[in-house]
């Protein structure tokens, strides 16, 4: 009688432990939108979508990181939807139209928002007020500077390597030519027999109304020096909420955080600077000393830049670090070669 007893308890732990395994294989079953992930997204961005290490390695600019705030406060479901249906020039992220359909694109962009991102924090869809400040120059770093420059001459490696070098936005030729009509049309169907491709399929109208806007705020109504372009007052400009930069505490979080990557000298020429693309800041290059001040390194140092290696270092600082950080950068390399001139 009590061997049955067992063998029927063992017999019942048994068909416990079956209906567990059972339920958990089935819990650990692949959703259609988590497998469609997987097939498409994953190589490149990551199970988990931080960006695969290996396509972070290999390839320029780095995939996505979904995780990273900065990506989702710039970013709208919108956009990404835009992004996965017809691809984005001038990275491995391809079209994929002619694979997915628009409906399995929008559910794959709600997986993504779920899982890797803050519901709360993505847009649904774009508006005016959204791409003020901030929100439009993540729109230029991410979308225009790789070939125009973070200053609007061009940058480098374009002018060396592309068919037909990039346009020098603080030339006098740009001020000359270039309307404002002008300049939404090249951006949003591109420039025909140049490498400028067109941003129609990626920006909204009101993104394209707020970049151009911003190009020619920044950039041809002459930042360059010209006498339009910040000076005075734009230098003298300092940090929100009443904070007050300390530059000897800046200089030691600079040597410690900064130094491999912008070098000793804040010539963009440190250690870690060779295996970096694009290569760091470099502070000490006049037409970066014109377009930074005060506010925008705390802004740069805080929030971190899309598109670059440049980390949001607000998520293990304060406001009062990142203070220090940018008035020792700022007096020691933007304003003190601007004094020795």
């Amino acid at each position: 009688m009590r061997s049955k007893m067992v063998n029927t308890v063992i017999s019942a732990a048994a068909a416990i432990l079956i209906i567990q395994l059972s339920a958990s294989a089935e819990a650990a079953e692949p959703t259609a939108i988590s497998k469609r992930y997987g097939d498409y997204c994953s190589v490149c961005h990551g199970d988990r979508g931080q960006g695969a290490r290996h396509a972070q390695q290999g390839m320029i600019p780095a995939p996505r990181n979904f995780t990273d705030p900065g990506f989702v406060q710039s970013m709208t479901r919108e956009r990404m939807i835009a992004a996965i249906r017809d691809g984005k020039p001038g990275t491995a992220m391809i079209a994929w139209k002619t694979e997915l359909s628009d409906e399995e694109i929008a559910e794959l962009v709600d997986y993504i928002i779920g899982n890797f991102m803050t519901p709360a924090d993505v847009r649904a869809v774009d508006d005016d007020s959204a791409h003020d400040g901030q929100e439009t120059i993540t729109i230029y770093q991410e979308s225009c500077s790789v070939c125009h420059g973070d200053d609007g001459t061009g940058a480098v490696w374009g002018q060396e390597s592309l068919s037909a070098a990039p346009r020098d936005f603080t030339s006098e030729a740009a001020r000359r030519e270039l309307t404002r009509d002008r300049m939404i049309a090249a951006v949003t169907y591109g420039r025909p027999g140049s490498p400028m491709p067109g941003f129609g399929s990626q920006l909204s109208p009101a993104q394209i109304d707020k970049v151009v806007d911003y190009i020619r705020d920044e950039f041809i109504s002459g930042r360059a020096g010209d006498g339009t372009g910040p000076g005075g007052d734009y230098h003298q400009q300092t940090y929100a909420n009443n904070l007050t930069g300390h530059f000897e505490r800046g200089r030691a979080f600079y040597m410690t955080n900064c130094v491999t990557c912008h070098g000793v000298e804040g010539d963009g020429d440190g250690p870690r600077a060779y295996f970096i693309f694009p290569r760091p800041r470099n502070f000490v290059d006049p037409a970066t000393q014109q377009i930074l001040n005060r506010p925008t390194l705390f802004r740069g140092i805080k929030d971190g830049v899309i598109g670059k290696e440049m980390p949001a270092w607000g998520k293990v600082m304060n406001d009062q670090d990142i203070a220090d950080i940018a008035e020792y950068v700022y007096l020691e390399f933007i304003r003190n070669n601007q004094d020795n001139d």
